[in-house]
């Protein structure tokens, strides 16, 4: 199985973050990746400055035949579509899409998997949960749910109508 997390939070060409997210996956079918489930819309909070608009985010299972550097680099290239411009870190933008895990490999260099930052984000972890119930983490062995336990702030994001 292969994961992604898709979120923004400020409008793209595509229109308001949802509508974005929504058009992006369209947009990796045609470039050959297949979605196979996506998880719900949810709303979290900006960090580090909360006076930022909220983020839209979400997790989509999806099968490809690129390798994890080929796909991430197809992954930012559609970031860059969208109107992504990569600044300051943790700054507003239109899409962001990470590769989370790609076929339980761990690998470290021109891709990190798992991705490092994945168990520290219940924006991830409470749509990944509902994406992908059996996943488990491919160093640890936890399921996203256990995960989420572990996390202050595991009620973070609010499911969007």
């Amino acid at each position: 199985m292969i994961l992604i997390a898709l979120g923004g939070n400020v409008a793209s060409p595509a229109g308001p973050p949802a509508d974005t997210l929504k058009r992006a996956l369209a947009r990796l079918e045609e470039l050959g990746v297949k979605i196979l489930s996506v998880s719900s819309f949810y709303e979290t909070p900006a960090w580090p400055d909360p006076s930022d608009p909220p983020f839209v985010n979400a997790v989509a299972a999806v099968s490809s035949a690129l390798q994890p550097v080929e796909l991430l680099d197809l992954l930012h290239g559609v970031e860059t579509e969208f109107g992504r411009m990569r600044s300051a870190p943790n700054a507003p933008r239109t899409l962001d899409i990470d590769l989370l895990d790609h076929e339980g490999r761990v690998a470290s260099g021109a891709v990190n998997l798992p991705h490092p930052r994945l168990t520290q984000r219940s924006f991830v972890l409470v749509p990944l949960a509902q994406v992908a119930p059996g996943w488990r983490h491919p160093v640890s062995g936890q399921g996203a749910a256990e995960l989420l336990d572990l996390l202050a702030d595991r009620d973070g994001p609010k499911k969007l109508a």
